[in-house]
């Protein structure tokens, strides 16, 4: 069974997409109508932009949405099931059918700024956590005062943690004196999937709530419960929760091998998800969509 999988932030890279939109007249349409949409020109950001242009969340995350979703419709994926990382939930939720492109970037660019304000009024870091059982990690952000959680499960001895600087920080210096071979701070503009960002969560509740949803064609394994999905209901309720919740990706990945699983196909910018899945399962096959 095929499993296409989307990534998240910091797949983005100078230049992304701008082969599609000279080779491919059905991608050319995507971008333009994005362009209209976002009420400014994100395909020259993503084109001719620099690094520093495409770190920006509100331009991030609808970039690689759109470099996403591009690469899904002209190569005509037909997933058995799909999941996505942490913003890459919204562009499996399109090749599954159960979003508009429209309406899903408009909920991407919505979700984008209402992160943006929420670091700005909350600031926050995230850390990478490098060999350390799952368990262990949580059992440290407990112990440290302040808001630090565990935010990404990404693989077996690889999770990342968010919230409060001060606490990310001491809890950086407890990994390490618990036996993490790193314990080191990210270079990200806020403290995304923690309780800091509740106020970005109520903002993405209500352009949820309006947004039309339809049955998928084949489920959705999301982040918030890292099981299969095809009620709308239950999956509207998971994308919300999902901002201020962990990214289960490695219970996702898990679970989707239990349902059948075989072929992972990465679709988006980057290698990184063909990485994790090789680490959560070796058997599995990897590979991307050109």
């Amino acid at each position: 069974m095929k499993a296409y999988v989307f990534p998240g932030q910091g797949a983005q890279f100078p230049g992304m997409g701008k082969d599609l939109y000279e080779t491919s007249a059905e991608a050319k349409a995507l971008f333009d109508k994005a362009d209209e949409i976002l009420g400014f020109s994100i395909s020259k950001t993503m084109f001719e932009g620099s690094a520093d242009d495409l770190k920006q969340t509100q331009v991030t995350q609808p970039a690689i949405f759109l470099h996403s979703v591009v690469l899904a419709t002209v190569n005509k994926v037909t997933p058995d099931m799909v999941a996505g990382h942490s913003l890459g939930e919204f562009s499996a939720l399109v090749a599954n059918g159960c979003l508009h492109f429209e309406d899903a970037l408009r909920l991407v660019h919505k979700r984008a700024l209402a992160m943006q304000a929420a670091c700005e009024s909350q600031p926050g870091t995230m850390a990478a956590v490098l060999g350390l059982e799952d368990a262990k990690v949580e059992e440290v952000c407990d112990q440290i005062e302040g808001v630090v959680v565990a935010a990404n499960y990404n693989c077996p001895g690889q999770l990342v943690i968010s919230g409060e600087l001060s606490a990310v920080e001491k809890a950086c210096e407890a990994m390490k004196a618990a036996g993490a071979k790193r314990a080191m701070i990210l270079p990200v503009g806020g403290a995304f999937h923690s309780p800091l960002m509740a106020p970005a969560e109520e903002e993405l509740k209500k352009a949820i709530l309006n947004t039309n949803f339809q049955t998928p064609k084949c489920p959705v394994y999301q982040n918030y419960t890292a099981k299969a999905e095809i009620d709308v209901e239950q999956i509207r309720k998971n994308l919300i929760a999902q901002l201020t919740a962990p990214v289960r990706w490695t219970q996702s990945v898990e679970q989707m091998v239990a349902d059948g699983a075989t072929d992972f196909i990465e679709c988006g910018p980057g290698k990184v998800l063909q990485g994790l899945v090789k680490k959560i399962h070796r058997e599995a096959e990897v590979s991307a969509v050109s």
